[in-house]
């Protein structure tokens, strides 16, 4: 078996320069992370060890208990941001400036009169934490929850790792269902996933079956998974190399290896080493 990595994976800069902030924090103890820092299992469980609280993403509505609070990668609104410092709490920031460009696209349309519609998915924390500071929104995932909007103006923005493909379609949809209305549209999907998918599509050319390596929840890492569906190339979407199943590889002789924007490069680097010693067992 051969084993061919994507040219673009694994983490990014946002993620990477999260972790740098929380590695440099001297009493892990006397901090709350809003939230799961990155969606990745194996940071989650090296940042609960190292002292961390953490807040459920689907709760954050108690004030934590520590002097510090962390906000993660995917941000927060500015009115969740304003109820943490009234309740006296120092704030840590490692927002992802691209996430942040989303929050300032969706709520200068906001100022301009323009009636927001989010493309991403609905109850994602990056997505919440933009709506939170709109009063007028839709979110859509797909095409098929576009409707016609009781606006004249309406502008468009994206969630950071929505994939290409559904933001056209979903745009073409809104343009279609509302040809009345005045379309402004700002494109904030992060460069990084641009490079991640466009690099899984070219690989997609080469191989039989994809690896895609990744969080549960990483909503980027599902995008890769789903991307090789569409496009009918077996794939496995795994945390680690624990989740291979070396029978399932051993039916492909070519077999493409990508990772998601929060996957580490130790685990990239685990999960190819155990695909080759599979290789090796299986042949033996």
């Amino acid at each position: 078996m051969k084993v061919v990595r994507a040219e673009v994976m694994g983490m990014c800069f946002g993620v990477r320069d999260a972790l740098k902030i929380i590695n440099n924090i001297p009493d892990p103890r006397s901090v709350t992370i809003h939230g799961q820092l990155v969606h990745n299992e194996t940071v989650l469980v090296q940042l609960d060890a190292s002292g961390f609280a953490m807040t459920d993403e689907t709760s954050r509505q108690e004030v934590p208990e520590t002097p510090v609070v962390l906000i993660t990668a995917h941000g927060v609104s500015d009115r969740e941001r304003s109820r943490l410092a009234d309740a006296g709490k120092r704030i840590v920031d490692t927002t992802c400036p691209l996430v942040t460009r989303v929050h300032q696209a969706a709520l200068n349309l906001q100022k301009q009169g323009y009636f927001v519609v989010l493309i991403g998915r609905r109850g994602h924390v990056e997505v919440q934490g933009i709506i939170e500071d709109l009063e007028r929104f839709d979110v859509v995932s797909t095409e098929d929850e576009v409707k016609r909007y009781p606006a004249d103006r309406l502008g468009i923005v994206c969630q950071t790792t929505a994939p290409a493909r559904t933001v056209e379609r979903i745009r073409e949809a809104i343009a279609r269902d509302n040809p009345d209305a005045e379309i402004r549209f700002v494109d904030t999907v992060c460069l990084p996933t641009k490079e991640h998918q466009r690099s899984l599509e070219r690989l997609l050319d080469q191989v039989e079956a994809m690896v895609v390596v990744g969080g549960r929840n990483s909503n980027n890492t599902r995008e890769l998974a789903k991307l090789c569906q569409e496009r009918g190339i077996p794939s496995i979407h795994v945390q680690g190399p624990n989740d291979l199943d070396p029978e399932w590889l051993s039916r492909f002789e070519n077999i493409g290896l990508t990772a998601g924007t929060s996957t580490l490069d130790s685990t990239i680097d685990e999960v190819h080493h155990a695909m080759l010693q599979m290789t090796v067992n299986v042949e033996a």
